[in-house]
């Protein structure tokens, strides 16, 4: 890999990995080669010496086979039919020729020949060439990032050679399923649930619209269930990137082994690749878990331009399947002799004619559309709005509540609202928190003082408001930190010192005679704004005056004087409230209503 933090493609990148192997043969077999002739008297030596030329001799013939598959997928033909010839010969090749030179000359001629863009000689081993620009252009011009799309025509072609049961609902899906367009038009017309997982955000969205269920992410962090599937169609990004740290493992390898486990068995395997890369080890996967095994390549242009197949089978319990991977391999290496998938059979292939449920399906990101399904199947959402038997009727405690416990709940809004009684009333709640500070002085032995310890006290004061026939109630607790840390019940005794000590500077009863709202502070006040400033009013909290006004409303609340407060709506308008002296009107007015 290269030290820069580049992407490269799989296909550039095992073809340079090929061509070092090459470069390092020129020079290790004529090497090896000598040192043979030089141990031909000792026959121990000498069989080690050609254990190694043997093993090298391998290793050069894998390189070349390596590049014939990297010049494939770069669509260079005639270089790809160079080096099948050329392997063949290197293949053939007598190690015991005593010169070496005829080898590794054109050895390094194949080199040349390779689409590097600074080619190195034959002596430049460590170099690391890199693959020519106009190459890689057409690389990306193909790849996509890794998306090509299933062609409509051939999927056509596909839905009329399989055969899906009448009355019964199969379960089709497509671990790679790009916008959903493939998918869609194979089960169109038939009874089909249709599966999907789709890396792109945008283009399973817009899948969403086709398909039943679509998972959102990466199809390796999904959850599915397994042998839930009836079909499955694959046609994985086979033209995948490596990036620093990535794997070396083709993605179609990875996507077959992985997804197999989906699929029902009697299920058909609709696996759409290049034909070049149905490589050994892919055929001897697919041999062993699959029956039934035929391969359709693409028609036309189609052909010409992607080289794909697509290959066939029905999921049977695994078995070894060495005996028959070789033989696919070596058909599938002839494109020529492979039929057309326009010449599929009408029903070749019959879906299992059994209804199943995929109980899990979960793509690896949130998605709005999969919760509500996950929810629906759960019933955990509808369980949320059933009504318990307790939320009906009267409920009363076991036993009485004591202040602290009537704060809380009043703190909680559950004793907010309407209070149906003989004497029926309003009741609003709330915290205000609330903090004061005082000071120690500390002296030493003689009297000196010696330092000032200053205490800061934090307090919540539970304030009720009343709204009953007469006028507005207020009621109050203060709650300090510690008592409530500790659980203590700190009981009427101290709220009723509280009181007194608001008493004290406040009267916390306004009577407020007859309540009346002028013109203008009807028209752009609610009824919320309103109703919620009153009761502060009554509460003798003065909201938005200054501290001049506070005390002088503080003073005639004892003197018997008028009373202005002031206060600002959700929507940002400022209004006051006044109460007169004699108590008998309280006005809600705006400023200028003055």
């Amino acid at each position: 890999m290269k030290p820069e933090n580049l992407k490269q493609h799989y296909a550039q990148v095992k073809l340079e990995e090929a061509a070092r192997v090459v470069r390092q043969m020129i020079q290790e077999l004529p090497i090896l080669r000598k040192r043979l002739e030089k141990w031909k008297g000792e026959r121990k030596k000498t069989q080690e010496v050609y254990q190694d030329l043997q093993q090298q001799h391998g290793r050069l013939s894998a390189a070349i086979d390596s590049a014939v598959l990297s010049l494939l997928e770069m669509k260079l033909m005639d270089l790809a039919d160079v080096s099948i010839r050329l392997n063949q010969s290197v293949r053939s090749f007598n190690l015991m020729t005593p010169d070496y030179t005829r080898l590794c000359t054109v050895l390094s001629e194949y080199l040349l020949k390779l689409p590097f863009a600074d080619t190195a000689g034959p002596d430049a081993a460590n170099t690391t060439n890199t693959t020519s620009a106009a190459v890689i252009g057409r690389l990306m011009a193909d790849v996509k990032m890794g998306y090509y799309p299933t062609d409509l025509k051939h999927v056509g072609f596909l839905s009329r050679g399989i055969g899906f049961p009448e009355g019964i609902f199969v379960n089709l899906f497509d671990p790679c399923c790009g916008c959903g367009l493939a998918l869609h038009t194979l089960a169109c017309g038939n009874d089909c649930h249709t599966y999907g997982v789709e890396l792109d955000r945008h283009r399973a969205e817009e899948a969403l619209a086709r398909l039943d269920r679509v998972g959102f992410g990466s199809y390796f962090r999904s959850s599915i269930s397994r042998e839930a599937f009836h079909l499955m169609l694959l046609n994985p990004p086979y033209l995948s990137v490596l990036t620093e740290g990535g794997s070396n493992t083709r993605s179609e390898k990875r996507f077959l082994i992985d997804s197999i486990p989906h699929l029902l068995y009697g299920g058909l395997l609709v696996y759409i690749i290049p034909y070049y890369r149905l490589t050994p080890d892919l055929c001897r996967v697919l041999c062993d878990n699959f029956e039934d095994l035929t391969v359709w390549k693409f028609t036309g242009s189609e052909f010409k331009r992607f080289q794909q197949a697509a290959v066939m089978g029905v999921r049977r319990k695994r078995q070894d399947g060495s005996d028959l991977a070789a033989g696919l391999a070596s058909m599938v290496m002839k494109p020529d002799a492979l039929p057309e998938l326009s010449e599929l059979p009408q029903n070749r292939y019959l879906l299992p004619a059994f209804e199943k449920q995929a109980g899990l399906f979960k793509g690896a990101e949130f998605n709005v559309a999969e919760l509500s399904e996950q929810l629906k199947k759960s019933g955990s959402f509808s369980r949320m709005f059933e009504k318990n038997k307790l939320d009906t009727g009267m409920k009363r405690p076991l036993l009485p509540l004591n202040l602290g416990q009537v704060g809380l709940i009043g703190g909680s809004g559950l004793i907010n609202g309407l209070v149906e009684c003989d004497t029926p009333h309003i009741i609003k709640g709330r915290i205000i928190k609330e903090s004061s500070v005082s000071s120690e002085e500390n002296t030493n032995s003689r009297g000196d003082l010696t330092s000032t310890t200053v205490y800061e006290t934090r307090s919540n004061k539970m304030i009720f408001n009343l709204l009953t026939p007469e006028g507005f109630l207020s009621l109050v607790d203060y709650r300090g930190d510690a008592a409530a840390e500790s659980g203590e019940n700190t009981g009427a005794d101290r709220a009723g010192s509280d009181a007194e000590d608001l008493t004290a500077g406040k009267n916390v009863h306004i009577p407020l005679g007859k309540v009346v709202i002028t013109a203008g502070a009807q028209e752009v006040l609610s009824d919320m704004d309103v109703n919620a400033a009153i009761a502060r009013h009554c509460s003798c909290d003065w909201g938005e005056v200054s501290k001049a006004d506070q005390r002088e409303n503080d003073s005639a609340l004892k003197n018997g004087e008028r009373i202005l407060s002031a206060y600002t709506s959700s929507d940002g308008t400022r209004f006051w409230i006044i109460t007169e002296a004699d108590r008998s009107y309280t006005t809600v007015l705006l400023p200028e209503d003055y």
